[in-house]
C-alpha cells in the first residue's frame, strides 16, 4: 500500500536506490491504514555523506569555473534529495486524508526521484558524485518542526521553502547558461516546470484544510509562518511561476510587502 511504500523508501540511506523507490512508488490506495503508522527510529534513512553543516559553513561558489558549476549542482542535488524525503514523509505520516491527496504526493515524488537522478548523472561529467561536498539541512528541520499538524507542513514546506525554488530557478538557469552548461540549464527547465506543480499541490491541499478549518489562508499563513520560525522571505520573486502554481493576489501582495517591511528593517 502507498502510505507503507512511502515509508519503506523514506528509511532507505542510499540515495540511488531511495530516488529509485521513489519513483516506482505506485498510486495503489486500497485498503490503506486510515492510522498513524508507527514511526520507527532515525527519519529519513540518510547516506554518510554528504556531512551536513551549518548554513553558512557552505561555501558558495561561482558558476565561471567547472569546480563551481560541479559545486552548484551538487546543492541542487541536495536540495532534490531533501525533496524526496519530504514527499515520503507527507505521504506516510499523516493520516485521514483524501485518496487524492496521497496520489499528488506520489507523483511528486516521482518527480522529485527523477530531478535527482538528472543531477546526479550531470554531476558525474564533472567528475563528481553526490556526497562529495558538505550541505545543509534546513529543509527537513522544517520538516521536523511541522510534523504533528498536516496544515503547518503544507504552509512552510511546500508553500514557503520549496517556493523559494521558483524564485531562485530562474537566477541558477541563467548562470548555467551563461557559463556554457546547457545540459544543466535543460535541466532546471524539467525542475521548474516541475516544481510549480508541486508547489500548486501545496497551495491547493492547504486551502483544502482551511476550509475545513474555517480558516483564513492568508491571516493563518502568517501565523504559522511567526509560530514555526519560518525564513523570511526576500525579493525579486518570480511572480508569474507563483501565480501559476496557484497563490492568490492577496498572497502575493502579502508576501511582497513583508518583504518590503523586513527591507526597511534591515536598512534601518
Amino acid at each position: 500500500m502507498l502510505r507503507d511504500q512511502a515509508l519503506d523508501a523514506l528509511l532507505l540511506c542510499d540515495p540511488v536506490r531511495k530516488a529509485a523507490a521513489a519513483r516506482a512508488l505506485t498510486d495503489d490506495i486500497a485498503l490503506q491504514p486510515d492510522v498513524m503508522l508507527c514511526a520507527p527510529p532515525r527519519i529519513p534513512g540518510r547516506p554518510a555523506r554528504p556531512e551536513l553543516v551549518a548554513p553558512q559553513r557552505v561555501r558558495q561558489r561561482g558558476a565561471g569555473s567547472r569546480e563551481g558549476r560541479a559545486a552548484l549542482i551538487h546543492s541542487l542535488a541536495h536540495i532534490e534529495f531533501n525533496a524526496i524525503n519530504l514527499a515520503l514523509d507527507i505521504i506516510w505520516r499523516f493520516p485521514g486524508m483524501p485518496d487524492a491527496f496521497y496520489r499528488d504526493w506520489a507523483r511528486v515524488a516521482r518527480e522529485e526521484g527523477l530531478h535527482f537522478q538528472l543531477l546526479c548523472e550531470h554531476l558525474s561529467t564533472l567528475d563528481m558524485r553526490y556526497g562529495d561536498l558538505p550541505a545543509h539541512d534546513g529543509l527537513w528541520e522544517m520538516a521536523e518542526r511541522t510534523r504533528d499538524d498536516v496544515l503547518a507542513r503544507l504552509a512552510l514546506v511546500p508553500r514557503t521553502l520549496e517556493a523559494r525554488g521558483l524564485d531562485a530557478s530562474p537566477v541558477v538557469r541563467e548562470k548555467l547558461a551563461r557559463a556554457g552548461d546547457e545540459a544543466g540549464a535543460a535541466i532546471l527547465d524539467v525542475i521548474l516546470a516541475d516544481e510549480i506543480g508541486h508547489v500548486g499541490i501545496g497551495n491547493r491541499w492547504y486551502r483544502y484544510l482551511c476550509a475545513l478549518r474555517g480558516l483564513d489562508p492568508v491571516s493563518q499563513f502568517q501565523e504559522m509562518a511567526h509560530r514555526y520560525k519560518a525564513p523570511r522571505l526576500r525579493g525579486p520573486f518570480n511572480l508569474e511561476a507563483r501565480r501559476a502554481a496557484g497563490f492568490t493576489e492577496d498572497e502575493l501582495r502579502a508576501l511582497q510587502e513583508d518583504a518590503r517591511r523586513q527591507a526597511g528593517l534591515s536598512a534601518a
